[in-house]
């Protein structure tokens, strides 16, 4: 019976084994698969470890860098050894904050915003992306970009709340955008005004000019006019002097004289009393009144320009630069 048991247990087993054979060609994928994983994972070791060696070389830049600055000043090499630094790593931010402020320095305020730029996004910790965002504001601060430097020195807090410095410059940049857009808005205010007073102008010049144009017209009407009727008066009189039965010699003299000085009249209409040709026309300004004109925009222009100048900010922004 005991046998009988023992022959039964081991055929079960023997049956589970095999029907749990597996098929070879899945157990080659399957160990495959594990190299595969394996190698991957000692791939990334080795990444790891040449990004943390290069890291080492590119802080070992920066201390060379550093060097330059403290020990001969010399920004030239400091510069040489910082870009040696980021070649390295791109992930040394403070290789890029410290060429950053080395452009600052040298005023050349289009690269040091891109570093600073730069050292505030690979950044790390708080305090570094505090620094970097703290330079970029007085990077913008000095290119007079308010607005930009208000949401600057305000990244800048939102990773160190306690830096009065910033605080300060925050409230200097907010006070310059203010007058910024005051400016700005005068400015736009005065071109409106001028551009309304050129087209006023515009229109009281055209308008002097029909008024001139028509001036001329009803001078040269009533001159036709005029010579229309002494024509026809003359007619009349020669009409009336041929049915007199004598000529008086000396009515007929007189006669001539009134009609050369007609035909006279007519070869030149121009020639008319000088009381007549001096009479201003209607609507025309007179060069005194021009004059007065003239000035007065002057006077409004200069007015404008002081207030102005009285609104502008004395003083330079602090732009205080962090080290690390």
């Amino acid at each position: 019976m005991r046998r009988r048991k023992m022959k039964i247990k081991k055929y079960i087993a023997v049956s589970i084994l095999n029907e749990a054979a597996i098929d070879p060609k899945t157990v080659f994928l399957t160990i495959l698969a594990l190299f595969a994983l394996l190698g991957l994972k000692a791939q990334d070791a080795t990444e790891e470890k040449l990004k943390k060696k290069a890291l080492e070389e590119s802080i070992g830049y920066t201390y060379e860098g550093n060097e330059a600055l403290a020990g001969k000043d010399d920004a030239v090499e400091a510069e040489m050894e910082y870009r040696k630094a980021i070649s390295k790593s791109i992930d040394n931010a403070k290789a890029k904050y410290n060429l950053g402020n080395v452009y600052y320095k040298d005023d050349s305020m289009g690269e040091a915003f891109m570093r600073y730029k730069e050292a505030g996004t690979t950044a790390k910790s708080k305090e570094e992306k505090h620094n970097a965002y703290h330079n970029l504001g007085n990077v913008l601060m000095k290119n007079k970009e308010y607005q930009k430097a208000v949401e600057a020195y305000k990244e800048a807090l939102r990773n160190d709340s306690t830096d009065e410095e910033t605080r300060y410059n925050l409230a200097l940049a907010k006070e310059l955008l203010k007058k910024q857009q005051d400016e700005q808005k005068n400015n736009q205010d005065n071109n409106q005004d001028n551009k309304d007073q050129d087209e006023n102008k515009d229109k009281q010049d055209q308008n002097n000019k029909d008024q001139q144009d028509k001036d001329k017209k009803d001078d040269k009407n009533g001159e036709d006019k005029k010579d229309d009727e002494g024509d026809k008066k003359d007619e009349n009189n020669q009409g009336d002097n041929k049915d007199e039965k004598g000529d008086n010699p000396e009515d007929k003299k007189q006669d001539e004289g009134k009609n050369d000085k007609n035909e006279q009249q007519k070869k030149n209409p121009e020639d008319k009393p000088q009381q007549q040709q001096q009479q201003p026309r209607p609507n025309q300004l007179s060069p005194q009144q021009v004059k007065n004109i003239l000035e007065a925009m002057n006077n409004e222009e200069k007015k404008v320009q002081e207030k102005i100048n009285a609104e502008k900010i004395k003083g330079a922004p602090v732009k205080s630069e962090k080290d690390w």
